[in-house]
């Protein structure tokens, strides 16, 4: 990331706390939180890992190459999981915006990431800001209390892990996070 440091710095720590509760997340009672949460725990520390500045840390020029791979492997078993859960196809787009990211890293000289002017934002760059954009809109919207519903008979409360608001929460800082990382491409 090249932004401001303390930015860069606040989004590290943003991107592997949310990666921390994905890991959390994997040792729920709920299939479909086990299913997604190591994805999500990946995005969310691979998303830590590159927004690190690069005045604190600067990998050396094979490790985004390998950064994209990773990612790649990762876009291909959400794709492969979408056949049946459309969730997924969000997990597809997020590993897709990080190997492109990290293609991006990988071919670009390092002293093009401090020029500053360029000729505009790609158009694939803007498409997946679009996106990430209504995600995060949308994710937010999501968020607003509605009416509570009481638990049922026998219920206790929810293991952190079951707790949809905060798996939703959890989406939005990574939305978030991407935005930010792709608005400082």
């Amino acid at each position: 990331m090249h932004g401001p440091v303390p930015a860069a710095w606040l989004l590290v720590a943003l991107c592997a706390a949310t990666g921390v509760y994905c890991l959390l997340r994997m040792r729920s009672g709920v299939e479909e939180q086990r299913r997604s949460a190591g994805g999500e725990a990946l995005m969310g520390f691979g998303m830590a890992v590159m927004a690190v500045p690069a005045a604190a840390f600067t990998p050396p020029r094979w490790a985004w190459p390998a950064y994209a791979a990773v990612f790649g492997a990762a876009a291909l078993r959400a794709l492969w999981a979408a056949r049946t859960t459309p969730h997924h196809l969000h997990h597809l787009v997020g590993t897709f915006a990080m190997v492109y990211m990290a293609a991006a890293m990988a071919v670009a000289p390092p002293a093009a990431h401090h020029v500053h002017g360029g000729s505009g934002v790609p158009v694939l760059t803007g498409a997946l800001l679009v996106y990430f954009t209504g995600y995060v809109l949308l994710t937010g919207s999501r968020l607003v209390p509605g009416t509570i519903a009481a638990p049922g008979p026998g219920s206790g409360p929810a293991r952190w892990g079951d707790r949809p608001e905060l798996a939703r929460a959890c989406r939005l800082s990574m939305g978030i996070a991407m935005v930010a990382m792709l608005l400082t491409m």
